[in-house]
């Protein structure tokens, strides 16, 4: 990652590879998905989605608590290609190819 000046503080810049949108999206308001190609040693997968509701995010604590720098979210079904492309993207960035 890399730092740059500002006029108030030191921010960072990151190298975020936008892979897709929901092709269904309206008024921006939307799942999506990137890759952190600057993460070392390997790139990261970056998701917007939908907070999960109440009900669902009760199941998956039961398997899998998180602190409150984590979140449960919902991608629906037709982001399946972009997520793949998104994981192969992530493969390709880690293996130098990106």
């Amino acid at each position: 990652m890399q730092l740059i000046a500002t006029d108030s503080a030191r921010e960072a810049v990151m190298a975020l590879l936008f892979v897709g949108i929901d092709p269904e999206t309206k008024d921006n308001h939307c799942p999506a998905a990137w890759v952190d190609t600057d993460m070392k040693p390997e790139p990261d997968v970056i998701f917007q989605g939908w907070l999960a509701d109440e009900k669902t995010l009760a199941e998956c604590l039961k398997s899998s608590p998180h602190p409150d720098t984590e979140a449960v979210i919902r991608m629906p079904y037709r982001m399946i290609a972009i997520i793949r492309k998104a994981c192969d993207d992530a493969e390709q960035a880690a293996a130098g190819n990106l």
